[in-house]
């Protein structure tokens, strides 16, 4: 028996109350004196309150693995992909000056060539960069730096970005030439509609490919510099997925009869800063909308779950998906077949005449 199972047991309720609620009132009334300042608060939350702690530590720890993930590149390369965005955005400018990047297109070129050389990064990766970067040099008039790098880059082996040779450029395109959408206001707003938060699921198993599919679909959602600091932990078992939910807290009830779940879990080692440090829950989140979107489509109904910043609950997801203290849950996902006879919470929407500003 845990210390904290036994002091439930001989401690009583009323007396922890008590407790509680003395706490509070101290809270409550040290708050204004340690509000008035950033200074002062910082002193609150290292002396008071360590609900931060766990994001303090995760933030160092992910700007140390991002300076170790320009070395040691894995499947995906941060910094290549970020300013491979970078020279796209430079590229597309109005007017497109005639020489830009020269702060970032050194280290764009060393990364992209220690990229080469390792030889782990998707192909698809590779051929952008390699394509934008093409399209960079034959567009920008040389400077001392530029011409430099060009140089580097023209020495360039290019082993693992040559890929299809069929494949379409992946370079910027023009507005224009995007398909026409057949979706029409009224039609996305019965999908919007019809995307309800489903607590009841049928027993039926969710095919891997339409979770797959759907992810796919999510990666299109616009991300910070297309970093994408996210990824998707998919348990498409109902025993664990169930046992995962309860981790949240606020699934009683309905955590046993969920059979597919998704972790979305975002990456600090996106960011070398910890100015960006909200991107991965932007970027995460907006991800996480169109997977709600792409399931609803295919005829699977989901159902977003909170995921509070409570540590014994971080413990938990951390030693159950073996993550990282710089890998933050960001919510979680349950999926399936929805109950036709499953109730729907009304939840009323605010309107334009409340969120209007």
């Amino acid at each position: 028996m845990s210390i904290r199972s036994f002091a439930r047991r001989v401690i009583p309720k009323s007396l922890v109350q008590f407790v509680r609620g003395l706490g509070a009132r101290i809270d409550r009334r040290l708050l204004p004196v340690f509000a008035v300042t950033k200074w002062t608060s910082s002193l609150y939350y290292l002396f008071f309150n360590r609900g931060f702690g766990r994001e303090h530590q995760g933030v160092l720890q992910g700007r140390i693995a991002y300076w170790r993930s320009l070395h040691d590149i894995a499947q995906s390369c941060v910094l290549l992909r970020r300013n491979t965005h970078r020279l796209e955005k430079g590229l597309i400018m109005r007017p497109r000056r005639p020489s830009f990047a020269e702060a970032y297109i050194e280290e764009t070129v060393v990364c992209y060539l220690r990229a080469d050389e390792a030889g782990t990064v998707q192909a698809d990766e590779m051929r952008w960069a390699k394509d934008v970067l093409d399209a960079y040099f034959a567009a920008v008039t040389d400077t001392p730096v530029i011409a430099k790098v060009r140089a580097l880059y023209a020495k360039a082996e290019h082993r693992q970005s040559q890929g299809n040779p069929m494949a379409t450029s992946s370079t910027p395109y023009p507005q224009g030439s995007l398909p026409e959408s057949p979706v029409s206001t009224e039609q996305l707003a019965t999908l919007f509609l019809k995307r309800r938060s489903t607590r009841w699921y049928l027993p039926k198993l969710v095919p891997d490919e339409k979770l797959r599919e759907a992810v796919n679909l999510a990666s299109l959602a616009p991300s910070a510099c297309n970093r994408q600091p996210y990824e998707f932990y998919v348990i498409n078992d109902a025993e664990r997925a169930g046992k995962i939910a309860k981790f949240a807290g606020g699934t009683v009830g309905f955590a046993e009869n969920i059979p597919a779940l998704i972790v979305v879990v975002g990456d600090l080692n996106a960011y070398p800063m910890e100015r960006d440090r909200h991107c991965i829950y932007i970027d995460g989140s907006l991800a996480a909308m169109q997977l709600m979107l792409a399931f609803e489509t295919m005829g699977l109904s989901t159902c977003p779950i909170n995921w509070p910043d409570v540590e014994h609950r971080e413990r938990q997801m951390q030693k159950e998906l073996n993550l990282k203290v710089h890998q933050r849950p960001i919510m979680l996902l349950a999926v399936g077949y929805a109950d036709p006879e499953g109730g729907i919470p009304f939840s009323a929407k605010k309107s334009d005449a409340t969120l209007v500003k």
